[in-house]
């Protein structure tokens, strides 16, 4: 062998097609632990791990013996105590002395070990911090909602008929009290969802349900906003043949922000629509409103946590986090579906949920 090559900054092997290696260089074998004669006459593969052997026979000496020739690509050798060394293995095919070898050069791969191993601590310690995470949760549920809703409670109490006698003013204050206690467990509940969405910890559990009977239960608890808002309401499309596929506390859950939020953000007079259709694939429901709408450039974040949009033009006290419309994606397409939105400034805003389509639970059971 050359001398030069022989002590080459990088390892050299050729082998033949049965991979027995002619030629080994010293820097190869000395980094392996091997001398160079120890390792002529050997299979290649012995120079590799478990997992390299199999990309060995799979892919690199197939590529090598296809094309003459194989570039940049990562190899795990195993040395003679059993050490792992990573290299970066460029190949090429050609005749020696009346025999085919393939050449190879192999350069360790210091620095891509260590971004590996930093990789791995570094997904250990997010584990630990999600884990620390739902810790804090879990605390900050039990802390935080227990004394809250209790702060609730003393408001309904002391409002109830049969009290003791309060002035104008007492009640106004106490209701004041009550709506800001409702409000902050409004927000944590939102915060929790989140976190638990995004660790995977809330689990869905799918059934058939009536588009009509989730958008009455839907509209029970909003049509006193409406009210208040002096907004009109309707429906187009929305039969009763209509089933999709969901769980209906996370459907209701969707709904309901939907529907608050194109309250909060039509002015009075405005009208608010529920638009449905389906077909065999997909149900779609459209909650559209005719207010201020969304300028473009925030389009495409408005589904982002803790992105709020336009906050001047609400009440402070209806503001939240940020979290409702990140929520209702999150549990939208953990349900199967996709949750978009359309909208023109001055003129209004339509977001559309896409369900799996599905039929009515006496009609699937009839089929059994």
């Amino acid at each position: 062998m050359d001398p030069l090559l022989d002590r080459a900054p990088c390892g050299y092997v050729a082998f033949n097609d049965e991979g027995i290696m002619r030629m080994v260089n010293r820097t190869l074998a000395e980094l392996l632990g091997y001398r160079s004669e120890e390792l002529v006459g050997r299979h290649f593969e012995t120079l590799l791990n478990v997992g390299a052997r199999i990309f060995y026979q799979t892919h690199f000496f197939p590529v090598l013996k296809l094309h003459g020739e194989a570039e940049e690509v990562y190899l795990t050798l195993r040395s003679r105590d059993g050490e792992q060394i990573p290299v970066l293995t460029n190949g090429i095919r050609r005749e020696r002395d009346g025999e085919m070898l393939n050449e190879v050069i192999l350069v360790r791969m210091l620095q891509r070990a260590q971004y590996e191993d930093e990789l791995l601590r570094a997904k250990h310690a997010a584990e630990i911090a999600s884990e620390a995470k739902a810790k804090f949760l879990s605390m900050m549920s039990h802390e935080l909602r227990t004394p809250l809703q209790a702060i609730t409670g003393y408001c309904d109490l002391l409002l109830a008929e049969g009290g003791a006698p309060l002035s104008g003013e007492q009640r106004s204050d106490l209701n004041s009290v009550k709506s800001a206690s409702e409000e902050l467990v409004r927000l944590l509940n939102d915060i929790l969802d989140f976190a638990r969405l995004e660790s995977g910890a809330s689990k869905i559990q799918l059934a058939s349900l009536s588009v009509e009977a989730a958008l009455a239960r839907a509209e029970a608890l909003v049509i006193p906003k409406l009210a208040e808002a002096q907004l009109s309401y309707s429906r187009i499309g929305c039969g009763a043949d209509l089933y999709l596929r969901a769980q209906a506390d996370r459907l209701q859950q969707v709904l309901l922000n939907l529907l608050t939020n194109a309250i909060k953000f039509t002015p009075a007079h405005g009208i608010i629509t529920i638009e449905c259709a389906g077909d065999e694939r997909f149900t779609r429901i459209a909650v559209r409103d005719t207010g201020c709408g969304i300028p473009p450039e925030h389009l495409s974040r408005i589904f982002e946590p803790f992105v709020q949009v336009d906050r001047n033009r609400i009440d402070s006290r209806q503001r939240g986090v940020g979290l409702g419309l990140a929520i209702c994606r999150e549990l939208v397409e953990a349900m199967g579906g996709r949750l978009s939105v359309e909208s023109e400034v001055g003129v209004g805003s339509i977001f559309t949920v896409v369900l799996p389509s599905a039929e009515a639970e006496v009609n699937l059971a009839a089929r059994v």
